[in-house]
């Protein structure tokens, strides 16, 4: 299988997220400030910055949760002005930093209802007698295949998130927005998560929003930093640590050039 590569894999021939002077406003304070951004296929893109810096809000801006003006297209069809469920039929698909599955039902279940968003409520409640290929496909590259029968709300906090990452495999998203995905984790479920990452990242237009630093270097193969609604800085990982205004804003000059 292939790895994400810096710049992608594939470029504007295959999907990609175009956001062209991205703004979000509330109540006179800009949170997002003309914000230009483009997110290729293959490419494992991190979004940091400092608290504020508006890396939540731009992805609430892009799935349709907060107004904002501007231009965001995936593949050339726009996205502003279109409601949530319908950004998410185009293929956009979004986690949370506190995993939202249905913790009574099992992984399989779980699956099972975000792969038939387009079927009818009897439909997703009789039993199925066989499993379907992308589910099974789905299981294989969260790692779950041994929890399919496990109820959600028992499963480890990372699993909780594999498994969100893996409804959105199912509902055939080609984009993914990963809000912190690795908060709250363990050493081990970290390095699972990352190879996850890789996994689908590959294939896929990948954005993380992330404050660890150390899984950010580990895994990243592009990163555009935020302050206060900008984009301070964009390219490689040793780039992005060289920049002189990323020391100043984000990391602290002595502390960055220590790590650098």
């Amino acid at each position: 299988m292939s790895t994400p590569v810096y710049g992608g894999n594939a470029g504007m021939s295959s999907d990609y997220l175009e956001i062209r002077d991205l703004r979000v406003t509330f109540d006179g304070f800009t949170a997002v400030d003309g914000v230009d951004l483009t997110l290729l296929q293959g490419d494992l893109r991190f979004l940091i910055g400092p608290n504020g810096a508006g890396k939540t809000t731009l992805v609430d801006a892009v799935t349709g949760l907060v107004p904002a003006t501007g231009s965001v297209t995936k593949s050339g069809v726009e996205l502003l002005g279109k409601k949530t469920h319908k950004i998410a039929r185009l293929g956009v698909g979004r986690t949370f930093q506190t995993a939202s599955v249905f913790e009574e039902l099992s992984v399989l279940q779980n699956l099972d209802i975000a792969a038939g968003a387009g079927r009818s409520p009897w439909q997703l409640l009789r039993r199925r007698k066989d499993v379907l290929p992308e589910i099974e496909e789905a299981l294989e590259t969260i790692g779950l295949t041994a929890h399919r029968d496990t109820p959600a709300g028992i499963l480890a906090h990372g699993q909780k998130q594999w498994l969100e990452i893996g409804m959105l495999l199912v509902q055939n998203a080609d984009v993914l927005l990963l809000d912190e995905p690795v908060a709250g984790m363990s050493h081990d479920e970290r390095e699972e998560t990352g190879q996850l990452l890789r996994r689908i990242g590959a294939q896929r237009t990948v954005a993380v929003v992330e404050h660890d630093m150390d899984f950010m270097r580990a895994f990243a193969t592009s990163v555009t930093v935020l302050a206060r609604g900008k984009v301070i800085a964009d390219g490689t990982v040793e780039e992005v640590q060289n920049d002189p205004q990323v020391q100043q804003v984000y990391l602290g000059t002595a502390t960055a050039s220590q790590e650098a």
